[in-house]
């Protein structure tokens, strides 16, 4: 030990606490913990600071442990009604279309569209397709030997894109069965 005396360890750790607290920003410390002799202002910094840590303390605890008894609020407002019309109902599939309609034509035309080729017609991130979805894409990316068609954008959605009822699975409305007839298509694209 430095000094040759039991007692200067622990002056150092009150001279290093000391200086924490003054470079500290947590408000108050610094009064506490204040170079020189104890005096009444140092006493009620050290209270008041023991009193807010300690009121912080009770709420957080009062807080969590209000938490953990799993609170809920359930409001229900229901209103009868005899004759409901058909509801609207929306359905936005975010795989648009069917890759296993999409044809080496519709892959030369839209494959960069679609994120499945990249600008030199090769496919990109093979990496990422399961084995048998990669075996059909490099089939379906393979143009050795391919002549273009005319490509329509209109006719690739229509023969790619989803059909209501291969997705209905079931549907009732007050008690009868419906089907993909009932449903209009309000998008051009389906």
């Amino acid at each position: 030990m430095r000094g040759g005396s039991e007692g200067s360890g622990e002056g150092e750790g009150l001279s290093s606490l000391r200086a924490f607290a003054h470079s500290s920003s947590l408000h108050g410390i610094s009064h506490v913990f204040a170079y020189g002799a104890v005096s009444l202002r140092r006493v009620l910094w050290g209270a008041f600071f023991l009193g807010s840590l300690g009121l912080l303390l009770l709420v957080c605890a009062e807080r969590v442990a209000y938490f953990l008894t799993y609170p809920h609020v359930t409001k229900l407002d229901e209103v009868a009604a005899h004759n409901l019309t058909f509801p609207a109902i929306t359905i936005c599939n975010l795989n648009e279309f069917r890759f296993s309609k999409i044809t080496r034509n519709d892959m030369y035309h839209v494959g960069e569209l679609l994120a499945l080729l990249n600008d030199r017609y090769e496919i990109s991130n093979p990496q990422l397709a399961e084995p048998h979805v990669l075996a059909a894409l490099r089939d379906k990316a393979n143009f050795k030997n391919f002549k273009a068609k005319p490509f329509s954008m209109a006719e690739f959605y229509n023969r790619t894109g989803h059909d209501l009822a291969d997705m209905l699975l079931q549907c009732s409305f007050r008690g009868a069965n419906c089907t993909a007839r009932n449903f209009t298509v309000g998008t051009g694209t389906g």
